[in-house]
């Protein structure tokens, strides 16, 4: 039975851990105003007929903080790239010299900040929420081993695991909600 609850608590865990790492991919993809090469994720290339991400047709840099650039692995690519970057409704205005692609990343308004902020704001709930249910997943799981013969002593303690696990997991989110808030209200 022990090594049940084990389970129960090292799958919880993994879960919460995936929340985290969502929470932490989607707020990567918002403009804090620096420029960053996970910006572009989105953006789809047609590549010889098939649709492509960017990622794959070119080498994405960031020379300095409000700049990208796109270097095309084949010159061809360059016009299909940048097509694809102002389809995006990203928001960006490519600059385009035949050899590479320029994106210049504007500063952020006032207003565009607090919009953000409450979108990370968002995110990060949607992430707590996914470790607290994770937390009564689990927490059920272990009530139906009570029943099943589980000592109460051992589903004691794994309910206590479970909790240590959901605390940590939220703090986790919570340092990263904090730190993308402060990037993006940094002007």
């Amino acid at each position: 039975m022990n090594e049940e609850v084990d389970m129960i608590i090292d799958m919880a865990s993994d879960q919460m851990k995936s929340a985290i790492e969502h929470l932490e991919k989607e707020l990567g993809h918002l403009r804090a105003g620096k420029a960053s090469p996970r910006m572009l994720d989105s953006v789809m290339v047609e590549y010889y007929g098939t649709m492509t991400p960017l990622a794959q047709t070119a080498s994405i840099s960031t020379p300095d903080a409000k700049t990208i650039v796109v270097q095309p692995w084949e010159k061809g690519m360059i016009s299909p790239i940048e097509k694809a970057i102002i389809n995006s409704n990203l928001g960006f205005n490519p600059d385009n010299n035949g050899e590479l692609i320029r994106i210049f990343i504007p500063p952020l308004t006032e207003e565009r900040r607090q919009s953000l902020v409450k979108e990370v704001h968002k995110e990060g709930e949607t992430a707590k929420v996914s470790v607290r249910n994770t937390r009564r997943d689990a927490n059920e799981q272990l009530k139906k081993l009570l029943k099943e013969g589980l000592s109460e002593d051992l589903e004691k303690d794994g309910l206590d695991k479970v909790q240590k696990e959901t605390d940590k997991f939220s703090k986790m989110a919570e340092e990263i909600i904090e730190a993308k808030e402060k990037e993006i209200l940094t002007v």
